[in-house]
């Protein structure tokens, strides 16, 4: 974290000598797209964390921890294919399930498919692609998921 902030604050200072005007302009288009997205950020964390705390850890370790074995991929990535959360949200959800328990293969399961599957907009994306190339995409990537889930397994 600490060497992120570093190259930020470098490339800020070369930005500035390069252009003042230009750096000034995008500091100022980034402090207003935070503070926009702020007001969402706090209230999807407060809603997720009082989901987290309402439920036991041990019904979310009965689905998704070690005790629900290859059944863990599974309903994650049946929970990341119905829900449209979006990344900048997930992560920091997703760091509260590995807090409660849940292994980083199940919550790569989940964050993959979150992100690649779309059972909520498959009606939308039928209409722009049909219906064979939707589903054969989803089910692609559903599947590539778990794949995805296991080979952090491995590696983990």
């Amino acid at each position: 974290m600490k060497l992120l902030l570093i190259l930020a604050i470098i490339s800020i200072l070369i930005s500035f000598i390069s252009n003042r005007e230009k750096t000034m302009l995008g500091i100022k288009k980034g402090l207003i797209m935070f503070l926009r997205i702020l007001p969402a950020i706090i209230s999807v964390l407060m809603l997720v964390s009082v989901v987290l705390f309402l439920i036991p850890n041990e019904i979310i370790l009965e689905y998704l921890g070690e005790k629900a074995g290859v059944l863990s991929y599974v309903f994650a990535a049946m929970a990341g294919s119905v829900s449209l959360i979006p990344g900048f949200i997930a992560y920091p959800m997703s760091g509260m399930l590995v807090n409660s328990g849940v292994s980083y293969p199940v919550i790569a399961v989940f964050i993959t498919t979150l992100m690649m599957v779309g059972l909520l907009t498959l009606p939308i994306e039928i209409k722009y692609f049909g219906k064979r190339i939707s589903i054969l995409r989803n089910l692609l990537y559903f599947f590539g998921a778990i794949i995805i889930g296991v080979l952090v397994g491995l590696f983990y």
